[in-house]
């Protein structure tokens, strides 16, 4: 890939990083993962924009924005630890595009749960 096509920074954020968890233990990755989701003790700079979970729970991907990929990934591996094995990589922001599908909703379901007991 070219340099002009990388364009590793964006007005929005420094960099956006693509995790893709491969699930090990749903029962414990998935509480684990709310902790993302809502940010708890993340680094500063670093917040999940979205969480796509396979239907059969053994896959999840994430987009994230973020000051570097190193930081994705320690935050991420710390949080869930052997209930899945992670990969990552930085988006090539310049081409890539994205559009919010209908359906899906806007925060984290532990955020939604939150509103409707209120």
């Amino acid at each position: 890939m070219t340099g002009s096509a990388r364009g590793r920074r964006t007005k929005e954020a420094e960099m956006y990083v693509v995790a893709k968890h491969a699930i090990q233990d749903p029962r414990t990755a998935f509480p684990r993962g709310e902790r993302l989701q809502t940010g708890d003790g993340a680094p500063e700079g670093v917040r999940v924009l979205q969480f796509y979970p396979s239907t059969d729970a053994s896959q999840v991907v994430c987009l994230w924005e973020s000051p570097s990929l190193a930081t994705v990934q320690e935050y991420v591996d710390a949080a869930l630890g052997d209930s899945s094995t992670n990969t990552f990589f930085e988006v090539a922001a310049e081409p890539a595009f994205s559009e919010r599908p209908l359906g899906l909703a806007t925060v984290p379901m532990r955020h939604r749960r939150e509103a409707a007991s209120q």
